[in-house]
C-alpha cells in the first residue's frame, strides 16, 4: 500500500482529468483535438532509427549503470556550450549519470537527500522537508512523501512572475530542508528563473546545508532568450563554485529537446559527492539505459540543428495562439516550454464545457495541485493547454475554445 499521506495530497493529474470528464462525451461529428498531455507530436531526427538499427547487437548486452564514457562526455560538452561553463568544471566521469528519461531520477533523488537529512537530525526532531512549487510536476510530492519527507508546498502566481519565493521562508524551516525542487522553465506556466534567482537559491542552500534539484527538461524550447541554468549559476560562485556545485544537481532529458520521449532517456548532472551518491543508489534501484538508446542519446545530445528545427516549429505554434488569444485569458507568451496557462475564471469548469461542446481536451490548473483541503490550489482559476499539434490544428482547437468560452 502506497503511503496514505500521498493519496491525501496528490492524484496523478491524468487519473483526475478522467475523473473530472467521465461520462461526458464531445459533440457528435466533431473531430477531438486533446491539447491536455505535452507529447511532442513531430519527429525525432531520422538518424535516431537509422543508429538504432546499427547498434541492434546490443540489445544483448546488459547496459553499465553509468552508461558510456561518450554519453557522460558528449553531456558534459553540450552542459559547457550551452551553458558557458568554466573549463573541467563539469566532468563526465564524476558529474554525470544516465537515467531513464527524468521522472524516474527526480523521484528517486529524494531517497538519497531526504534520509542524508534524517540521520543528521536530532532524534525528536520534525521531519525534514521537501520544498515544492505550486502548481507542480506530481513527481516532487511523490517523492517527498514517500521518502519520508514533509512537501512543503510555494505558491506559483503571477505577482510573483509564477515563481516559488523560497527567500521568505522562515529559518527554522530552512534548518531542516533536505531538497528544494524548482523547474525552470517552469510547467506549466513557461516562467524561467533568472540567474539571480538561481544564485540567490542556491546561496540559501549553501547556508542552510540542503540541496537544489532543478527540472530543466523544457531549457531547449524557448521563445527568445535561452534560459540560465542552475549548474550556470552554481559557476557564478567564483572561488565558492565547488561548495555552490555540491549543492545543485539538475536534470534534462531528450523528451522534449528532441522529441523523444519513447527513448526514456536522460541524465542528471550535479556534485560529485550527490551524484556519487545516486550512483550508489541506481545500483540497487534503477533501471538502466540500453546500449543501442546510450548510442543514441549521445549523438543527440551532440546536435543542435534538430533543436534549433524544433525551437521554431514551435515559436510558429506560439504565434498562432497569440494571433488567436491576444489580449484574451491572460495570454502570454512563456519564456519556455510549449504550454499556454490561461486564466479562465474557473479552470474545471472550463475544462468541462470544452470536452463537452467543443471536443477540446484540456488540464485544469488544479489537477498540477495538491488536492488536499487545506491548500488553496493557485492554479484554480487556469487551464493548461500543450501546444504540441501541428499549428493548423492547434489554430483549430482555439477558434473552437474562444467560441465556447466567449
Amino acid at each position: 500500500m502506497l503511503n496514505p499521506r500521498l493519496d491525501e495530497l496528490m492524484t496523478y493529474p491524468f487519473e483526475r482529468l478522467s475523473r473530472l470528464l467521465d461520462g461526458v462525451a464531445p459533440p457528435d461529428g466533431v473531430t477531438p483535438i486533446s491539447l491536455a498531455v505535452g507529447e511532442p507530436h513531430h519527429a525525432p531526427p531520422s538518424f535516431v532509427a537509422t543508429l538504432l538499427a546499427a547498434h541492434a547487437d546490443d540489445w544483448g548486452r546488459y547496459p553499465p549503470n553509468r552508461g558510456t564514457p561518450g554519453f557522460r562526455a558528449a553531456v558534459a560538452g553540450w552542459l559547457a556550450a550551452r551553458y558557458g561553463l568554466p573549463e573541467g568544471f563539469i566532468d563526465g566521469e564524476t558529474h554525470v549519470l544516465p537515467c531513464a528519461g527524468t521522472r524516474e531520477a527526480l523521484f528517486m533523488f529524494a531517497l538519497v537527500a531526504v534520509p542524508q537529512r534524517a540521520a543528521a537530525a536530532a532524534p525528536s526532531a520534525p521531519p525534514p522537508a521537501v520544498l515544492v512549487p505550486n502548481p507542480l510536476y506530481h513527481v516532487y510530492a511523490g517523492a517527498a512523501v514517500m521518502a519520508g519527507a514533509e512537501p512543503v508546498f510555494l505558491s506559483a502566481r503571477v505577482e510573483n512572475r509564477f515563481l516559488p519565493d523560497f527567500g521568505d521562508l522562515p529559518t527554522d524551516l530552512l534548518d531542516r530542508v533536505a531538497l528544494a525542487y524548482l523547474c525552470s522553465p517552469s510547467n506549466p506556466e513557461g516562467a524561467a528563473a533568472t540567474l539571480d534567482d538561481l544564485t540567490d537559491l542556491i546561496d540559501l542552500a549553501m547556508a542552510h546545508d540542503f540541496i537544489v534539484a532543478v527540472d530543466e527538461c523544457y531549457s531547449e524550447i524557448y521563445d527568445r532568450d535561452p534560459p540560465p541554468g542552475a549548474l550556470q549559476a552554481a559557476a557564478a560562485f567564483g572561488a565558492r563554485r565547488g561548495d555552490a556545485l555540491e549543492h545543485v544537481v539538475v536534470f534534462n532529458s531528450l523528451s522534449k529537446r528532441s522529441s523523444a520521449p519513447g527513448l526514456r532517456s536522460g541524465f542528471v548532472a550535479g556534485g560529485a559527492g550527490a551524484i556519487a551518491a545516486f550512483a550508489r543508489l541506481r545500483n540497487f534501484a534503477s533501471c538502466q539505459t540500453p546500449l543501442p538508446i546510450v548510442t543514441v542519446a549521445e549523438h543527440l545530445w551532440r546536435d543542435e540543428e534538430h533543436v534549433r528545427t524544433a525551437r521554431a516549429g514551435y515559436r510558429a505554434r506560439f504565434d498562432v495562439a497569440e494571433a488567436s488569444l491576444g489580449g484574451r485569458y491572460g495570454f502570454y507568451r512563456p519564456d519556455g516550454g510549449f504550454f499556454l496557462w490561461l486564466d479562465v475564471g474557473d479552470g474545471t469548469a472550463a475544462a468541462r464545457r470544452l470536452w463537452a461542446e467543443a471536443g477540446v481536451r484540456v488540464l485544469p490548473g488544479a489537477c498540477l495541485c495538491p488536492d488536499a483541503p487545506e491548500y488553496q490550489p493557485p492554479g484554480a482559476r487556469h487551464i493548461r493547454l500543450a501546444l504540441v499539434h501541428e499549428p493548423h490544428t492547434i489554430g483549430e482547437a482555439l477558434t473552437r475554445l474562444r467560441r465556447v468560452l466567449n
